[in-house]
C-alpha cells in the first residue's frame, strides 16, 4: 500500500540533508580560504545617515550583538565629533572582550589625542586616521598642497604609532586621487606604522573593473601593501558597493568596511550582510571566507531596525522580508519538491526561523527567561522582570505569542532609556462626524498629569495632548506602524521621529495589540530619548 508524503516534511528533510553537505564541503573548502576581515561601521559612518542616530545604550546594545556575529573590528564612532561619541566609544572599548574596537581621527593632534583616550582601555585598541588625498578634496576642503598632505600624514602618523600599535590609514577620496601621489602617501604611511591601508571608494563613483584595475595598480606603485592590512570601504551611490568590494577581494584585499543593512551617508556603505553572504555562497570563486556567525544576520538585521526605526525594503537581498518567499506557482512547487530549486541558501543559514508558536499565558518565568536566552538576549534580573512581566500582559491578550512577539519585547526593554515619563491612561473620542479628542495621563516623578487635547484624528489629537503636558513645542517628522506577527490580535510595532524646534530628530517605539496604545508608548518614549538627552548634556 502507498504511503503518502507530506511534501513539506520532504521539503525540511532535503533542506536538513543540504545542509549537512554544505556544512562538510565547507569544512574542506576552508582550510583553503584566504581569510576576510569585517571592519563595520555601523556605529560610526552608519550612524551619520538621516534617521539613524541613536543614543549610549543603544550604541552599547548594538555593539554587543556585532562582537556577537563575530565582526573583527568595530569602528565605535568619532571621538572627538561630540561628548556623546567620545562616551560611547569609551564605554564600548571597555564592554568588548572579543574584537578590536577603532575611533576614527582627522590626522591632526587633537583628534589622534581623543580618539586614544576614547580607545586605550579595549582588548585591542584602533586608532583610525585619515586625511584627503585627491586633488578636489585637497583644494577645496583641506586648502592644502600636496606637499603639505604628505607632511601631515607623516607627523600624524608617527604620532599615533606612539599611542597606539593598531594603527589604520585612510586615503580619503582614494580613487579619484593622482595614483602617483596616492602611492607615495600610503609608502609615507606605512614607513611611519600604519598596519592596515585602506583606499576608499569615498563618494561611491568607482565600478567593479576599474576598482579591480586601480587597487592592482596601487599595488604595483607601493609594494609596502604586500606587508600591511589592505581595506576597502565602498559606498553605494551607484548601488555597486558590495560589487566593488568583491572586486576588491579579488584584487587581494582582505578587511572590507560595511555596515549593518548597508546603512551610511547618502546612498550608504557595502552591506554587510551581503558581502558576507556571498562569499559564504560562492567561496569556491573567491576563495575566501569572513569569522561572521551568519546565524547571527537576521538578529543584528532586526535590532538595527528596531533601535533606528527605519526598516529594510521588503525586496533588501539576505534580510528583507521577501528574501525567502514564493508567491509564484512554479516556485513554490519547486521549492517543495527541493529547496535548492529556487533558494540558493537556506533561511536558517542567517539566522531565520520558523515562526513557532513557543509560550502562553501559563508559562512561568523560568521557560521566559529559557526562551529568551536561545533567542540569543542577555537581559539583568530588572530587565528580566520587566520584559516577563510585559510577556505575562500580552500572553493574556493573544491567543499566540510568538518568537518574533517575544524579540520585540525583549530588543525594545535592552535599549530602553530612562523612564522620565510613563503613561497613566488615555480616552480616545473619535468619528466621521466629530472632531478627534484625546485625554491623556502621563506620570512623572510620582505624580499624575492630565490634558486634553484635539487634533485631526485619534492619534494626532492623543500626541497633542502629550505635548501639552511635556511642555513642548514639537514636531512629528514621521510615524509608522507595523504588525509584528499576523492575526488581528498582532502586536502593533509603532515608530515616531520627533524633534524640538531646530533640534535633532529623536525616534521612539510603541508596542501593543491596540495601535493607539502603542502609537502612544511610541510617542513618549521619543520623548524621554529627548530628556535622556539633555541629561547627558546632549549625548546621543
Amino acid at each position: 500500500m502507498a504511503t503518502k508524503t507530506d511534501p513539506k516534511t520532504t521539503a525540511k528533510a532535503d533542506q536538513k540533508m543540504a545542509a549537512k553537505t554544505d556544512q562538510k564541503t565547507a569544512a574542506k573548502t576552508d582550510q583553503k580560504m584566504k581569510n576576510i576581515r569585517i571592519f563595520d561601521t555601523t556605529l560610526r559612518d552608519g550612524e551619520q545617515s538621516p534617521g539613524m542616530s541613536m543614543n549610549l545604550k543603544e550604541k552599547i546594545e548594538m555593539a554587543k550583538q556585532l562582537e556577537r556575529m563575530g565582526v573583527d573590528i568595530i569602528e565605535a564612532g568619532f571621538a572627538i565629533s561630540s561628548p556623546g561619541d567620545f562616551l560611547s566609544v569609551k564605554t564600548i572599548s571597555e564592554t568588548l572582550k572579543d574584537c578590536t574596537v577603532a575611533s576614527l581621527a582627522r590626522a591632526n593632534k587633537a583628534d589622534i589625542d581623543r580618539a586614544w583616550d576614547a580607545v586605550k582601555d579595549a582588548v585591542d585598541p584602533r586608532i583610525h586616521i585619515f586625511i584627503a588625498t585627491s586633488e578636489l578634496h585637497m583644494q577645496a576642503k583641506l586648502q592644502m598642497t600636496p606637499e603639505q598632505v604628505l607632511e601631515q600624514t607623516i607627523a600624524m602618523t608617527r604620532l599615533a604609532k606612539k599611542y597606539c600599535a593598531n594603527l589604520e590609514f585612510s586615503a580619503e577620496d582614494a580613487t579619484r586621487s593622482d595614483r602617483k601621489f596616492l602611492a607615495k602617501v600610503i609608502r609615507a604611511a606605512i614607513k611611519e606604522g600604519a598596519t592596515t591601508v585602506n583606499l576608499p571608494d569615498t563618494v561611491g563613483y568607482t565600478t567593479p573593473e576599474e576598482y579591480y584595475d586601480f587597487l592592482m595598480d596601487i599595488r604595483s606603485r607601493a609594494p609596502e601593501l604586500d606587508n600591511v592590512v589592505i581595506s576597502t570601504h565602498c559606498h553605494n551611490d551607484l548601488g555597486l558597493a558590495v560589487a566593488n568590494s568583491l572586486a576588491a577581494v579579488r584584487a587581494g584585499v582582505t578587511q572590507i568596511e560595511t555596515t549593518v543593512n548597508g546603512i551610511g551617508e547618502r546612498a550608504g556603505n557595502a552591506s554587510m550582510e551581503e558581502f558576507v553572504m556571498t562569499l559564504y555562497v560562492r567561496k569556491e570563486l573567491y576563495k575566501a571566507k569572513t569569522n561572521i556567525v551568519t546565524t547571527e544576520i537576521m538578529r543584528s538585521s532586526n535590532l538595527l531596525s528596531r533601535i533606528t526605526g527605519v526598516k529594510v525594503q521588503p525586496n533588501k537581498a539576505i534580510v528583507g522580508a521577501n528574501a525567502f518567499a514564493h508567491e509564484a506557482g512554479i516556485h513554490q512547487h519547486g521549492v517543495l519538491k527541493n529547496p535548492l530549486t529556487y533558494e540558493i541558501m537556506t533561511p536558517a543559514s542567517v539566522g531565520l526561523t520558523e515562526n513557532n508558536l513557543v509560550l502562553g499565558k501559563h508559562s512561568g518565568r523560568h521557560a521566559f527567561s529559557d526562551r529568551v536566552k536561545t533567542l540569543g538576549y542577555a537581559l539583568n534580573d530588572e530587565e528580566l522582570n520587566i520584559a516577563f512581566g510585559k510577556f505575562k500582559n500580552l500572553a493574556d491578550k493573544k491567543k499566540s505569542v510568538y518568537d518574533r512577539d517575544i524579540e520585540a519585547i525583549v530588543a525594545k526593554e535592552a535599549v530602553q532609556v530612562p523612564k522620565t515619563f510613563t503613561l497613566g491612561g488615555f480616552v480616545i473620542n473619535s468619528g466621521s462626524t466629530i472632531t478627534a479628542t484625546a485625554v491623556v495621563k502621563l506620570n512623572r516623578d510620582g505624580k499624575s498629569i492630565e490634558k486634553v487635547a484635539r487634533g485631526e484624528g485619534p492619534i494626532d489629537a492623543a500626541f497633542n495632548a502629550i505635548s501639552k503636558i511635556v511642555g513642548k513645542e514639537l514636531h512629528l517628522e514621521d510615524y509608522t506602524i507595523n504588525s509584528v506577527t499576523e492575526g488581528v490580535d498582532a502586536l502593533g510595532d509603532a515608530r515616531v521621529v520627533i524633534s524640538e524646534k531646530g533640534g535633532a530628530p529623536y525616534s521612539g517605539r510603541g508596542l501593543s495589540t491596540d495601535i493607539i496604545e502603542a502609537s502612544i508608548n511610541a510617542y513618549i518614549n521619543a520623548v524621554n530619548k529627548i530628556y535622556y538627552a539633555e541629561d547627558t548634556k546632549g549625548i546621543q
